[in-house]
Parts: structure tokens; sequence; C-alpha cells
């Protein structure tokens, strides 16, 4: 490792909390133990008696089993094939259980065993129970008693959701049949080793999954001591991940759809057990409903701010996003603990990221999209997110991370936060100076960062949004000192087309013709890019990329005004 690469690890590391260090120590610890001893390590992690199995009770029914055609059907199944983020291997008539080959995140998925709900759902039970105990007798053999603690069935992430999946689809498919004595005893284990497993290295989304199934689990195995200690901290992990204005603080909205839900599904099995659920849980799940509610997009999707993926729309109707709070008559929304900003006008939409890129201690999903924002026109993309296809490490995931891959400025080449490795973030942009206010001329928001404050000159990044009835004008400034580089793109859906004559951009898209012109301090250059922008995991589609660059020195100003073709969005109002 050279000094350079230590410099960017001690600028990741310092925003660490010292547990977090603490655990993932031990964390690698106990793993290098299992592996070295590992009949010693699975009697020390050993979970209840089997025999104390109680299974959950019958009105509970989980937002997996709510939303059956998210999963792969019987007759897939059956054929030997699976369907997982969009991408369908086979199985073979002897599964294959590890898929080297495969992205790490499929090879996860397949581990999860939430595919199985659509088992659940047949009306074939009798052929549904039959091809669960053959896939499950394959997996155990493979991957499960045999391999325990090792290889990727044994992140404590697939852990936790296949301990959930497995309590929930015991009831329909393993209960009374030959495989539940060998079932149970697994989910057993799976308790034994979650309890020691639990991901306070790493926080957020996973912990909270973790600390779901062990809930999950002590219900299943009536396990008073077990439920109490996960319900306690979970409710402490909400008082911590769930912001004042309903936001998971990761400021991941398809991750903020993953955390609402398990919540829901806890305070459900709560209930089921004959328990309220606390009212630190049920508030915050109403605040995560209302929050869904304000951030959709127009067309009715989830926004796919730093790290995202399309959220399936049986899933999103599952949730219950609460009622949207923008309307004509209150046409600006500012979401401060999240850092999100709504405005609309006329047919305009407007969604401004204002906020920090990632809670401190958990920079995993963030990207270095400072400012970045999506617009629609006409409830019709025009602005995008790149999106996320992948998280295999390499030039995919470094770019769609990257200030490149966003709706906003680049100076010298540099992202507005070190993102680096597949989930790391060393120096982070760091916003101030929020003010958003409307008025009978039209809606403006602006603010500041300084992510590029270590380059030479300390830039300083101000944007101003101004929304009006005719279109959208952003005004960017770059403070400092000294000659640099500027770059601004403006990510487009992918169907659009773009034409640029004299300074000036025409833009033919679904939601129509647009205008776009640039007024700057400096000589800029005008130019169309081609980037790839996520259609899903492992999904990409090319879209054009209008981009903006001056060679000037600071303090630097650029203009851009988008409107209607034959309009102007810089008039009354909108200066």
């Amino acid at each position: 490792m050279t000094g350079t690469d230590l410099a960017l690890l001690g600028r990741t590391v310092v925003h660490l909390r010292p547990g977090q260090l603490a655990h993932r120590a031990r964390l690698r610890t106990q793993q290098a133990g299992l592996r070295r001893f590992p009949v010693a390590g699975r009697r020390i992690l050993s979970g209840p008696d089997p025999s104390a199995a109680v299974g959950w009770p019958d009105a509970l029914h989980p937002v997996d089993a709510r939303t059956p055609g998210r999963w792969p059907g019987l007759p897939e199944l059956r054929a030997g094939k699976i369907r997982l983020l969009g991408l369908v291997r086979e199985l073979g008539d002897v599964p294959d259980w590890q898929h080297a080959d495969a992205p790490r995140l499929w090879r996860f998925h397949l581990h999860y065993w939430d595919w199985a709900w659509g088992l659940a759902a047949d009306p074939d039970r009798l052929a549904a129970r039959a091809l669960f105990a053959r896939l499950w007798r394959s997996w155990q053999a493979s991957a499960g008693s045999g391999r325990f603690g090792r290889g990727d069935a044994w992140f404590p992430y697939p852990v936790a959701l296949r301990a959930w999946s497995w309590c929930g689809l015991h009831r329909d498919l393993a209960a009374g049949g030959d495989i539940e004595p060998e079932f149970v005893a697994g989910l057993a284990a799976h308790a034994g080793f979650l309890r020691r497993y639990l991901e306070y290295d790493v926080g957020g989304n996973h912990l909270v999954k973790g600390l779901k199934a062990l809930a999950g689990l002590a219900v299943f195995f009536a396990d008073e001591r077990l439920l109490r200690l996960a319900v306690r901290r979970l409710t402490r992990q909400v008082t911590r991940q769930v912001l004042a204005d309903g936001g998971h603080y990761e400021r991941a909205p398809a991750y903020h759809c993953q955390v609402l839900a398990d919540l829901v599904d806890v305070a459900d099995l709560l209930r089921a057990a004959g328990r309220a659920p606390g009212g630190e849980i049920t508030a915050a799940v109403d605040r995560m409903r209302r929050w869904l509610g304000a951030v959709l997009t127009p067309d009715g999707q989830v926004p796919l701010l730093n790290d995202g993926y399309p959220v399936d729309r049986e899933l999103l109707t599952a949730l219950r996003p609460g009622p949207d709070p923008v309307t004509p008559d209150s046409p600006l929304l500012v979401l401060p603990a999240t850092g999100l900003v709504r405005a609309v006008a006329s047919g305009w939409h407007l969604l401004a990221d204002v906020g920090p890129p990632c809670p401190p201690s958990l920079p995993a999903h963030a990207h270095a999209d400072t400012f970045g924002c999506l617009v629609h026109v006409d409830n019709i993309p025009l602005l995008i997110d790149t999106g996320t296809s992948t998280y295999e490490p390499g030039p995919v995931r470094r770019h769609e991370r990257s200030t490149a891959a966003h709706s906003t400025v680049e100076v010298d080449g540099a992202d507005s936060t070190e993102v680096w490795g597949v989930f790391r973030a060393g120096r982070r942009a760091r916003v101030s100076g929020l003010a958003a206010r409307a008025d009978s001329s039209g809606i403006s928001c602006e603010a500041v960062h300084d992510g590029f404050r270590w380059l030479r000159g300390h830039p300083l990044h101000r944007r101003r949004w101004r929304l009006t009835s005719v279109g959208l004008r952003v005004d960017d400034l770059v403070a400092g000192r000294g000659r640099h580089e500027i770059v601004i793109r403006w990510q487009l859906a992918a169907s659009s087309a773009v034409r640029v004559a004299d300074g000036t951009a025409l833009v033919t898209s679904p939601a129509g013709d647009f205008s776009v012109t640039i007024a700057a301090t400096g000589r800029v250059h005008l130019t169309v890019e081609i980037r790839l922008v996520a259609a899903g995991f492992g999904s990409t589609a090319d879209a054009p990329v209008l981009t903006c660059r001056m060679d000037a020195a600071l303090p630097a100003r650029v203009t851009t005004v988008w409107s209607r073709a034959g309009l102007s969005a810089g008039g009354e109002g909108a200066t």
C-alpha cells in the first residue's frame, strides 16, 4: 500500500466511530476462528433448542408474502432456472449454489431465499412443497451445515434475510414435512450465528436487517429474552437512523424503502405475537411513509439518488406512501434533515439534492452527487440520475458514484465527495447556507458546498435553482482563487436527442422539445457525450449528457436556462 493509499484510507477511517472499528476487529477474529476451528465454533455459536420452536403466528403476513409478483414462480424454478436482479441463471437438475462467475450481489440474493415466497404463493401446494424440500436439501448440503460460517451464504446480511424468510416460509413449505426437523435445527443455528454477528461495524440497513431477523427468530423459538434484546436494540437504531423529516439517514431512497418494509414487518410481527410495538417504531413508520410519499417522482417512481435501483410497484404499493404534500397551492417542500428540496411550477417538477452525501460513519451507498437534480416536465423525465447498475469493483461502479455521473458541477476532474473502492468515501462535501422560498413569481433554492476545498485555491460551489411556469434557471458560482477547469453536466433521459449550435442546445425528449442556453463569465464549450445509465442491476442503456466546459479564473459564473422550445425561462421572475 502506497502513501497515497494510506492517506485515502485515513481520510475514510477518521469518520468512523471507535465502536465500529472494534466491532470489525471482533467479527474478523470470529470468522478466522470459525474457519480454523469449525467444530468448536459451531458449539460456541449454538442457538436455541429446536424443540422450543412454535413458529410464527398465523396472523402474520410479511411484506414479502403480500408481494408475490416480485418472486420467481413454481414453473421457472421447476425448470431449473431462477431470475434475480433481472438476471436469469441456471440452477440445474442438481442445483448449483455457488455461481462463482455471477456478480456477488446476485450470489447474495440467491442465498437470501426470499425468492421462495413465490413458491409459498403458488396454489399447487404439493408441488411447491416438494420443490422447496428438494432445493432446501440441496442448499443445505452445498452451502449449509457443511460450510457453516463460510462463503457467500454466511455473510451476516444474507444470513439475516434467509433467517427471516425461512421463519415465514416454514408454515406453508416445511411444517409437517420430512425436512421439518432439519429445517428447524437449521433455523436454530442461524439464531446462534446471527446473535453474535450483528453488523455493528457497518450499521445502517444491514444492522436493521440483522435485528429484524433476530426478532423473527425470537418469536419463532418463543425466546422472550432474545425478543426483548432485539426490539430494544432495534428501537435504539430507529432513533439514530430515521431522521426528523422521516428520511433514512443513508439518504438513498431505494434503501429507505427497504428499511421501511423492515419496520413494518417488525411492527406486524409484534402485533401478531400479542405485543404492542413501541411508539418509536410506529412513529418512525408513519414518518417514513410520509417522506416516501413526498419524494416520489411525478410518474410515481422512487428517485434513484445515491445507490438506487427501480423499486417494484407492488412493493411500493404495500409500503403505503403518504400523500404528496406538494401541490399547486403549496409548490415548495424542504426536507432539511435529508437535504432534499422539491418544487413544482406549472408542468415543471424539480427535485434538488442539497444534503450531505451520507451519514459520517456509513459512506457505503453515497455518490458524489451534491447539488445534483432531477427534472420532470408534464410527469415525464427530462433530467435523470445515472442510477446504480453494479456493486462490482471496476470502472462502471467508479463512474456511477462519481460527480461526472450527475447533473452538477465538477472542478478539475475531482469528485465533490471522495468516493473510492466499492463502498467507501474519504473527504465529503459539506453543505451550508440552504435557503428556499416561493412567491408569486416562482420558486428559488440555493446553497453552497465545499467538496472541492482541498484543491488549490479552495474552490466553493454555490448553486441557485429558479423554477417558474416557463422553465428552470440554474446559476452556478465557483468561488475561490486561481484558474480551474469547470465542467457542468446535464444527464438526460435515455431516449433524448441533443443538437448543439451557436452555444445553444436543442433537446428533443419524451417530455417535449427544450431550448438550453448558457451564459458565463468565460468562454464555454458545449458538447454532447453518450454515457451509460443504469436500467436496473446488471442493465444499462445509452443516454446523452449535455456538457458545458470552461477554463476560467475564479470566481466563475455559469447560468443555464431550460425552457420549452420557443419560450424563455430567463424572463420576469427568473433572475
